[in-house]
């Protein structure tokens, strides 16, 4: 066209017209026009004509659209997007003809009136001209509809109805739309809406249908319903008609996330198979809808026809002259890289490009999600040919095409050498090979950066049916940013061969730090049918290199599966026994109701009547605590002397049972009870006095370790384990070694110990109640169904490979389960973490607002709803309380929980978003559960990880009241891929497992350290009472061995102590002589604190004669402890920010590690710096609360080297995490409660800076210098301060020959508050009572001769013996006293003939004063 009119120009001499040569840039633009690759363009420049469309390339546009603007080009013939897209007016606007081809008819369309207002809209250029002229050219027959159309305006009219579908799949996936009504409200806000009602002729709707129904609320919902049915039909989501329920899919999911349209998966619906060839793919890809407005020119026939011989490897359907056909040449032609010379076809391809990537990912996601193996592999690599432009079939090393010349890789490939026979081939064999001498030294190079990685698994069957898969994943390559980035990506799949189908698939990433730190584990399921196939395989596939992957056999030949056997008690249809049967009016006004449920009326006779054993296995829920109480009144009966000791694996179960014991036992039976946690430790007269005994594991395996020594330890009677499945959890080692423990000490004492084991519904009860020692009578297992409330269990997939989404798309579904299932009695909504609590509950008020019903969950008035608001303390529970929701988690405080719990158990909010935790501890049953995903987030691993089953059953447990509901209702939110595995195990109940091998050593220490173990037979015998022994026997595969007989068991046992031996003796634990083992002092330290054999060691090996304080932070922050400290998602930032602000440097490469943040947090307490977020306060209260123990081990392991310099640093360490003070930086005025900056700096000013020099001054005088501070307080803190008189005698004893030494000591408070031995540590999270430590040493040389540690309250006497090579020093400075909580100046007397000798507080700065030393030498 445009060559015509140059054409014409130069036949009536006009083409001056055009021409510019005259313009001042005309010579320089040319010399741009000539460099390019368009020849249309350079051949009219000279004429002054220019051309645009969009086939042209980006660049020559731009220039064609700079050079007409500037007027150079005096003509520009274009298609219609220009009138769009750019803005270049003109004077004058032709539209020559306004017929388009429209491909998807198939003919030809009349130009839009759209089109035309915008082309004419184009002329008249504002700066230059008064007005503008349009011409359209078009036939006779057209001209009157234009004009009419150009005279009056035209409504917009909406598209929205072709794309219907796509977009409500889109909003289904995305879980805004859940039904059909909120389908209709959802397009009630389209514009189309908005146009039917104005023009319903042009939408289909007739005048009677418009009268009929004036809203258009039939129209709507028949639209509606027929884009729901159409989808439903292609399965991209589950259109439940009677409810009107949508139900989001993977395909649909897919579809929406890859943006593809409806038709398209129609398409693949029909044309995916299970096996399909290369060319097969190629093609079906050419059929999807978003390629179908590619049209075949006559014009373009001879290049593709070329390109189809000479670029494409796989056989085209169809040829070139077929429109798939040329897609499919195309697409080849991408992954090739081939070249194009005609125009229309460069654009063709880009524009086939653009989409390719995303098409291949959703085919492979589909393939995926279908479970089959062999496609999903195949779609795999074609998305990594499409994203590298590399076939499958090329040599992986192309990969690296950039660096590596495109000679040496082609030899490679005529030379057919894959990359083992490379890897194993030598650098000069590579260079004979490719005939090119420095080629090989390159090639081995990029061999390095291939990611390459080894996996190793452990199979571990769980039951006949489901199979555990631990696997460790090593990356074995050279990381290089530029190849590899941030992070790898890679999948991991199960897969089975011969029914080519996978069981197991997840997206793993491998970051720069994790590849080269340790190899990296997951931990999986996968189930196992009948017959067995004979191997899986475990894959691990790249998902951006080609050709990098690995795989792992697992044989199922020698696989030995535990045996098929689970025996349930019947529970039988008995008559409800009264409360009466107890015979004790005392014991019967415990109880408020007046008969027992089927669970206790069966059990009742054993527990209350007999001395037998017994093991309850019963649904939460089931009433197992009066089971349990039966017992301990059975006890008090009989034996009113011992002790019950009641074990519950968690603090928060602990609390419970004080909590209600107290109302009860103690209040109305009289009898003692003490607490044992970690919060709370009795003294021994309370130990001794009590009557029950409430204990979480840990306190009890510390106290029952020196049974010899401890007379309170032989006397329980009962033993009560409650949750015992937990066995089988992190903590279960402990609990598995207290109770093989208690039945030693009863064996030994031949005292019987009543256990009392309780536990949800068990696969394997037999094995366990044979370790508790329970007989056939004793043992109770009910099925998971025998609840007193029945459950109705609904468990709802959900998609998305990303846990934040995934769980943000849950909102909408929980807020409907409690609208269908619980409109008006109490909810529980389970959530992962702290974080999920607050976004849940806010969603939920947004959802109850968007129904105009926001304060629906709220069942209280105004009045009292502000009373409760002014006592809340965190932000976030004020804000959802006002909508009658709750949050509970344990980052609120004590005050803000019990409010919470109460008004929720009083029924005045409805609703209650907690973590996990609240499932175990706190009692709290509601009408529905909700758990909203079953994963968390776990700081060690850096993943997600799922919960354990027996949290998820005891979740569920707590729906039904037995007072209130017929029923109760558990609705479980989970990923779409995890769905059966929990429908199987739900009802189906866990095995538990020991998982006592882990922490072996600790256990076995302690052992020795006791005694217990004096031999390698004491110690297998000593496994023999435990319940891993049980489980060798009957899942022997689960623990790696290959049968259950007799000399395989004894050898995997010898050689288990054997290594655990080996390991104690190399971390300096225990000696090993010949047959007998002997503890060390490091062991005995380790038992003696509760601490893992690695902390000890990790002591002996890092402390030294004169360890820093700084060193000693870094030895306390290391300890193996500390490993389970959480860093959750994004908490490097936050320790990025504090390492900027603290004393000591901290590794800026392991911001993530649990020990780098315990050091932060030490350090920001000792600063007093404001922590960043909630959770870091509580992360700090458990830091400091474990951080006693380990700095009093450090002690002693000072004090036994006898390194004073040491032992004295580490003690200020300790009264630094008392005060929260810096030892050598901060005044030691800042320990009276009353200090502020403004008395500070006025002290400071007189140069006092110690509470030393505060003492000093009378009251007149420290009233003088304090001005107008009331001097009462300052004296009141200074009375309580602990000052010490210290008389010191030192008295020689035994015969001539054997002379020795002793220190005779008398300690006496002389400050008012004598009595009170409470220490003064407001930073400290928990009370601390006042103790001291008496050093002896010599001060000149560095030696420590002895440690004592004593409390006392008013005065106290005691001695420490003094070394017999002593007597010879002169002169030696004295000796000082330390306190544990306060931080002291010590001034060192000299007592002539006298090692030094201290007195130092375990914890406060504080200055205990020397003022009253006498010492009286005899």
């Amino acid at each position: 066209m445009h060559y015509e009119q140059v054409e014409l120009a130069l036949k009536y001499e006009d083409l001056e017209l055009f021409m510019n040569e005259a313009h001042p840039q005309f010579s320089l633009m040319k010399r741009e026009v000539v460099k390019s690759r368009n020849k249309d363009l350079v051949k009219l420049f000279d004429s002054g004509v220019g051309v645009h469309h969009a086939g042209m390339l980006r660049a020559d546009r731009g220039l064609t659209e700079r050079l007409f603007s500037d007027g150079i080009l005096k003509v520009l013939v274009c298609t219609a997007t220009l009138a769009w897209g750019v803005n270049l007016p003109a004077h004058t606007v032709v539209i020559k003809g306004t017929q388009l081809y429209d491909p998807k008819a198939g003919g030809w369309r009349d130009l839009g009136m759209l089109d035309v207002m915008q082309i004419f809209g184009r002329a008249g250029r504002p700066q230059f001209d008064k007005s503008g002229e349009g011409i359209i050219i078009t036939s006779h027959d057209k001209l009157a509809h234009y004009l009419r159309l150009l005279t009056s305006q035209l409504p917009i009219e909406s598209q929205f109805i072709s794309s219907l579908k796509d977009n409500l799949n889109a909003e289904v996936a995305l879980g805004t739309v859940t039904n059909v009504k909120e389908a209709c409200a959802w397009l009630g806000y389209t514009y189309l809406f908005i146009r039917m009602k104005f023009n319903p002729l042009a939408y289909g709707i007739g005048w009677e249908e418009a009268i009929a129904d004036p809203t258009l609320s039939f129209k709507q919902r028949s639209l509606v319903i027929d884009a729901a049915r159409a989808l439903d039909k292609a399965k991209m989501m589950r259109f439940d008609e009677k409810s009107g329920n949508f139900y989001c899919t993977e395909l649909g999911r897919i579809a929406s996330h890859f943006y593809i349209q409806y038709s398209s998966v129609e398409t693949y619906n029909e044309m995916l198979r299970r096996h399909m060839n290369d060319s097969e793919v190629i093609e079906m890809v050419a059929h999807s809808s978003e390629f179908e407005n590619i049209v075949v020119r006559e014009e373009e026939q001879n290049e593709l026809e070329m390109l189809a011989r000479t670029s494409c490897p796989l056989e085209v359907r169809g040829g070139p002259s077929n429109k798939h056909g040329k897609i499919s040449i195309l697409i080849q032609l991408y992954i090739s890289r081939g070249s194009i010379d005609t125009f229309s076809l460069v654009s063709d391809a880009a524009y086939i490009s653009a989409s390719l990537a995303r098409i291949m990912r959703a085919l492979f996601e589909i393939c995926l999600r279908r479970g089959w193996s062999e496609m999903s592999l195949f779609m795999l690599e074609y998305c990594k040919a499409v994203d590298r432009q590399i076939w499958p079939h090329h040599h992986p090393l192309r990969q690296f095409d950039k660096d590596l010349s495109a000679e040496i890789l082609r030899k490679l490939e005529e030379r057919g050498a894959d990359l083992d026979r490379l890897h194993e081939m030598e650098e000069k064999d590579i260079d004979a090979l490719i005939r090119y001498a420095p080629g090989g030294r390159l090639v081995k190079q990029y061999l390095g950066y291939f990611p390459w990685i080894q996996l190793s698994a452990t199979v571990s069957p769980i039951t006949r049916t489901v199979l555990k898969v631990d696997l460790v994943i090593s990356p074995d390559f050279i990381w290089k940013d530029r190849f590899h980035g941030a992070a790898q990506r890679w999948w991991i799949l199960v897969e089975d061969s011969e029914n080519d189908h996978i069981y197991h698939s997840e997206l793993f990433t491998l970051t720069k730090k994790m590849a080269k730190g340790e190899p990296q584990k997951l931990s999986f399921t996968v189930p196992i049918f009948e017959p067995h196939p004979p191997q899986y395989y475990i894959r691990a596939v790249s998902d951006s290199w080609l050709y990098a992957e690995a795989f792992y056999t697992i044989s199922f030949q020698n696989l030995a599966l535990p045996e098929a056997r689970t025996s349930h008690t019947e529970l039988l249809d008995l008559k409800p026994l009264p409360v009466t049967s107890l015979g004790n009016s005392t014991y019967e006004s415990l109880y408020s109701f007046s008969h027992f449920n089927p669970i206790q009326t069966q059990i009742f006779h054993v527990l209350y009547h007999t001395d037998n054993n017994v093991l309850l296995g019963a649904p939460t829920g089931s009433g197992k605590t009066i089971s349990a109480e039966l017992a301990m009144l059975r006890l008090f009966n009989t034996q009113p002397d011992m002790k019950v000791i009641y074990i519950a694996p968690l603090k928060a179960i602990v609390r419970e049972r004080m909590h209600d014991w107290r109302k009860r036992l103690v209040s109305q039976l009289g009898k003692k009870m003490v607490e044992m946690t970690g919060d709370y430790t009795p003294d021994l007269m309370a130990l001794l006095s009590a009557d029950i005994i409430i204990s979480t594991p840990e306190k009890w395996d510390g106290i029952s370790r020196n049974w010899h020594s401890r007379s309170y330890v032989t006397k329980v009677g009962l033993m009560i384990l409650d949750e015992i499945h937990l066995l089988g959890a992190d903590r279960g080692p402990i609990l598995e070694v207290i109770v093989s423990r208690m039945r030693y000490i009863s064996s030994q004492t031949e005292r019987a110990v009543r256990f009392v084991g309780l536990s949800t519904a068990l696969a394997n009860a037999s094995d366990l109640a044979d370790w508790l020692g329970v007989g056939e009578t004793g043992l109770f297992n009910f099925k998971p169904s025998v609840r007193p409330v029945p459950l109705e269990v609904h468990i709802q997939g959900y998609p998305g490979k990303y846990y934040c989404p995934r769980m943000n798309s849950m909102n909408k579904p929980a807020y409907a389960a409690i609208c269908t299932h619980s409109p008006m009695k109490p909810v529980l909504i389970f959530v992962s973490s702290r974080r999920q609590t607050r976004l849940t509950a806010l969603d939920l008020i947004q959802f109850a607002a968007s129904d105009e019903n926001p304060r629906q969950f709220l069942i209280m008035p105004e009045e009292a709803l502000q009373m409760v608001l002014s006592q809340v303390t965190d932000q976030n529970l004020r804000h959802t309380l006002q909508f009658g929701i709750g949050l509970h988690h344990a980052g609120l405080n004590d005050k803000d929980r019990s409010l919470v719990e109460e008004l929720f158990s009083n029924n005045k909010i409805q609703v209650l978003v907690c973590t996990s935790t609240l499932a175990w501890g706190v009692n709290l049953p509601a009408h529905l559960v909700i758990i909203k995903g079953t994963e968390y987030y776990d700081g060690k691993t850096k993943r997600y990880v799922d919960f354990p089953i027996t949290d998820i059953l005891q979740m569920m447990g707590r729906a039904g009241r037995p007072q209130y509901d017929q029923h109760g209702k558990a609705v479980i939110l989970v990923h779409e891929p995890k769905k059966s595995f929990y429908k199987k195990f739900l009802y189906e109940p866990f095995p538990v497992e020991s998982s006592l091998r882990e922490q072996l050593h600790d256990h076995i220490n302690a052992e020795i350290v006791s005694r217990t173990i004096c031999h390698k037979e004491d110690a297998v015998h000593y496994l023999t009472w435990t319940y891993l022994f049980r489980r060798l026997t009957v899942n022997p595969a689960y623990y790696g061995l290959e049968s259950a007989e007799d000399e395989t068991l004894s050898s995997y046992l010898s050689r288990l102590v054997q290594n655990t031996f080996e390991d104690l003796e190399d971390s300096g634990c225990i000696k090993i002589t010949e047959d007998n083992v002997e503890p060390m002092m490091l062991g005995t330290t380790a038992s003696q604190y509760y601490l893992s054999y690695m902390t000890v060691s990790m002591f002996g090996s890092n402390i030294g004669p004169d360890t820093s304080l700084e060193v000693f932070l870094h030895i306390l922050s290391g300890a193996s402890e500390y490993n389970e400290l959480p860093v959750r998602h994004n908490e490097e930032n936050y320790n990025e920010a504090l390492s900027k602000r603290v004393r000591y440097k901290v590794d800026q490469n392991r911001l993530d590690d649990p020990h780098v943040k315990a050091n932060l947090l030490f350090q920001a307490h000792f600063s007093q710096l404001d922590l960043p977020i909630s959770d870091y306060v509580t992360d700090l209260k458990s830091v400091l609360d474990q951080s006693i123990r380990i700095i009093q081990a450090m002690i002693d392991v000072c004090a036994n080297s006898g390194w004073l310099t040491s032992s004295i640093a580490c003690m200020h360490l300790m009264q630094m995490v008392m005060q929260g003070l810096w030892f050598d930086q901060d005044s030691s005025l800042w320990m009276l409660p009353c200090m502020n900056n403004e008395l500070a700096s006025s002290l400071s000013r007189r140069g006092i800076s110690t509470v030393q020099q505060v003492l000093d001054l009378s009251k007149a005088a420290l009233q003088n210098v304090i001005g107008n501070f009331p001097a009462s307080k300052l004296y009141q803190d200074l009375q309580h301060f602990p000052r010490i008189e210290m008389k010191v005698k030192l008295v020689k004893k035994g015969t001539e020959s054997e002379k020795s030494l002793q220190l005779n000591i008398r300690l006496e408070k002389t400050n008012s508050r004598g009595n009170s031995s409470r220490a003064f540590a407001p930073r400290f999270p928990k009370l601390k009572d006042e103790a001291w430590w008496l050093i002896l040493g010599n001060t000149s040389t560095a030696e420590l001769y002895a440690l004592k540690r004593v409390s006392f309250s008013g005065r106290l006497v005691t001695h420490m013996e003094l070394p017999s090579d002593v007597a010879t020093f002169q002169n030696t400075p004295l000796k000082n006293l330390v306190h544990d909580a306060w931080k002291l100046d010590q001034n060192p007397f000299k007592i002539n003939p006298l090692p030094s000798f201290v007195l130092m507080t375990q914890g406060i700065p504080v200055t205990v004063i020397y003022r009253e030393f006498q010492a009286n030498l005899s």
